[in-house]
């Protein structure tokens, strides 16, 4: 069964229904616009996906107003060298794990200068990886604290905070977290899902900011 629903909330099920639901649900074109408008930026960390997911985004013409680069972090070397992700947290829990997604998105965005990052990391198949079943795929996400009280931002419903892997000054500059997908279905299948949600993830971040804030409005006096 799948479940998908207008905010992610959780996505798990049949990668395959997964990548089409959250395809009808987001498109990279008004997520561009929707970043271009709040004066926000993007990057991306991805493992999985293995660049699938900047190459979707940069699908639209006009991208670099808002996707600022990206990192294709198969290894965990990368994500410790390139994404700073925390050396204690990689060998303790592995690189298929919440706290690191979370970090991926923070280090992706940190070393770009963007205002947000959005990570991927995850078992594609065919085999189990780290004790990890295949389908079990987490999306990180982060932004930088000063813009997500700009504009009212939080984490999106069942993205959870990060937890590990952050010290008291990261945690003073980031919000981050990340949203587990719980997939079945073949290796591109997974992959396919894993973009589409990431996307979705990134437009639910961006739909919680209050009713009227970033949108231009006009006040009369009488």
């Amino acid at each position: 069964m799948t479940d998908i629903s207008g905010e992610l909330g959780a996505m798990s099920g049949d990668a395959g229904e997964v990548a089409r639901a959250a395809e009808l649900h987001t498109e990279p074109r008004t997520l561009i616009q929707s970043l271009g408008h709040r004066g926000l930026t993007l990057a991306t960390a991805e493992s999985l996906t293995a660049g699938g997911l900047s190459s979707r985004i940069a699908e639209v013409p006009g991208t670099s107003v808002a996707l600022l680069g990206g990192v294709v972090a198969y290894s965990s070397a990368v994500k410790r060298n390139v994404l700073d992700v925390d050396a204690e947290l990689l060998s303790d829990r592995g690189a298929v794990d919440p706290d690191v997604a979370a970090a991926m998105a923070r280090g992706v965005a940190f070393c770009t200068g963007a205002d947000i990052g959005i990570a991927t990391t995850g078992v594609a198949g065919p085999e189990p990886h780290e004790g990890k079943d295949v389908g079990t795929v987490y999306l990180g996400l982060a932004c930088r604290k000063s813009e997500a009280e700009r504009l009212g931002l939080r984490l999106p419903d069942g993205c959870e905070p990060a937890s590990a892997g952050l010290g008291p000054e990261t945690a003073e500059t980031w919000i981050s977290g990340s949203l587990l997908l719980d997939l079945t279905g073949d290796r591109a299948e997974i992959r396919a899902a894993s973009v589409e949600g990431a996307l979705k993830l990134v437009e639910d971040f961006l739909l919680t900011e209050p009713h009227g804030i970033g949108i231009a409005t006009r006040v009369e006096t009488h």
